[in-house]
């Protein structure tokens, strides 16, 4: 039977414990880790249909970005959170009270990337890298194609901005895909209601145009990519992309679609991760 998660309290000399201010919870064996972060407007549930399967072989970690979940809502810091690089020092604060080497980490949509960044700014934390459809820039820029042209995201932050609530009731479905099973979509969309307007507002801004593709070449993490089809945050193009700009990565297509196969595909996911670490 796999553990339940325990939660843990432990202070840094600099006050506030990263383990309380990110509801950290950890499971299953004393062996090497493999941490799991959540995407935009979701929290740590969003693994609890893959994590536990590595309870048997792995020390599993799940938290919850600040603003989202459990996290300490007072430790919200629009200076540090204005770009991807203070979630990732987030994780690697994460991982030095726990103390993390040789990690494995599971990033999932804008998680890939923090991932990205936390290997860079801890590159002996984590030793592998699996990325559930990453994208290091979701605006088209000449060549590079990531999926939206500019006006659409301005258009997409300012929908967010003016109604969070409709906005999500509108975008978490079509997000998740597999319509012929909405009770999907209807948990997204409660999941992106739950967030604090303002931080999904700056926390939207700080995901839809950050642009990570010079990161990428510096990742020295062996790194797995997951690709859904007919994902319509992440297409295939930008899949291929970080595959090819990673130095030792490799990229898996799975039948899944949308853009949550941690809760569409599980068993895919679970697979996949299985046969790359």
């Amino acid at each position: 039977m796999a553990a339940a998660f325990v939660s843990l309290d432990r202070k840094t000399e600099s006050g506030l414990s990263a383990i309380l201010r990110n509801n950290v919870k950890m499971s299953g064996t004393t062996g090497p880790a493999m941490m799991f972060a959540h995407g935009f407007g979701c929290d740590l549930a969003m693994w609890r249909l893959v994590a536990p399967s590595f309870e048997d072989r792995f020390q599993t970690i799940v938290f919850d970005h600040v603003g989202a979940g459990g996290s300490d809502i007072a430790a919200y810091d629009a200076a540090k959170y204005s770009t991807l690089s203070g979630y990732a020092q987030d994780v690697v604060e994460i991982g030095f009270e726990l103390g993390l080497k040789d990690a494995v980490f599971v990033g999932h949509s804008v998680s890939a990337m923090i991932g990205v960044l936390a290997s860079l700014q801890a590159p002996s934390m984590f030793s592998r890298l699996v990325l559930v459809g990453p994208s290091p820039r979701y605006i088209d820029d000449g060549e590079y194609v990531g999926g939206f042209a500019a006006d659409e995201i301005e258009e997409l932050l300012a929908s967010i901005a003016d109604n969070h609530m409709g906005w999500s009731a509108a975008m978490a479905p079509a997000i998740m895909g597999n319509p012929d099973r909405p009770e999907l979509g209807q948990e997204l969309t409660a999941s992106f209601c739950r967030t604090d307007p303002k931080i999904a507002k700056a926390f939207a801004r700080v995901t839809f145009t950050s642009d990570n593709r010079a990161d990428l070449a510096k990742v020295t993490a062996r790194t797995l990519v997951m690709q859904c089809r007919e994902d319509i945050i992440a297409g295939e193009e930008v899949g291929t992309y970080v595959r090819r700009n990673i130095p030792d990565c490799e990229i898996v297509y799975l039948d899944a679609t949308g853009h949550c196969p941690n809760l569409s595909a599980p068993a895919e996911v679970i697979a996949a991760i299985r046969a790359f670490v």
